[in-house]
């Protein structure tokens, strides 16, 4: 079977989240520099099947546009150049930090691990993901 994977994008660093290959469950997979998404989802593909990628779309609250929105548009458009086969969907991704850092405070988590961006970016990652899981139930 194949994976669900999908895409928190950042200026910096992306987080990235894949389901289990019965896509029953997300997880958190990794958080890697911006510049090296693309050589990372090439490597990753190359050793998992991805059925879809689910990008976490940035609007604000009035359903505008945001200052990442071209930039998620940029990236749709490289990875259907890059991986042809691949359907992407757009998931709507408004709360997702503010629900990630919640998570991490009911969690437990360490306030020390907390402050780790990437970790937020990673749980971000996660939600987008279950939100697109749940929409297809």
């Amino acid at each position: 079977m194949s994976r669900i994977l999908a895409i928190d994008l950042g200026l910096k660093r992306t987080g990235l989240a894949v389901t289990d290959p019965l896509q029953i469950i997300a997880t958190a997979l990794d958080t890697v520099e911006t510049v090296q998404l693309i050589p990372y989802l090439q490597a990753y593909t190359a050793r998992e099947t991805v059925e879809r990628f689910v990008l976490g779309f940035p609007i604000r609250l009035n359903s505008q546009d945001n200052e990442m929105t071209p930039h998620v548009r940029d990236l749709e458009e490289k990875l259907k150049k890059i991986f042809p086969t691949v359907p992407i969907s757009l998931v709507d991704e408004r709360f997702t930090s503010s629900m990630a850092k919640a998570a991490m405070i009911a969690g437990g988590m360490k306030k020390k691990d907390r402050r780790e961006k990437g970790n937020v970016d990673k749980i971000s990652a996660v939600l987008i993901l279950q939100s697109y899981m749940d929409s297809k139930k």
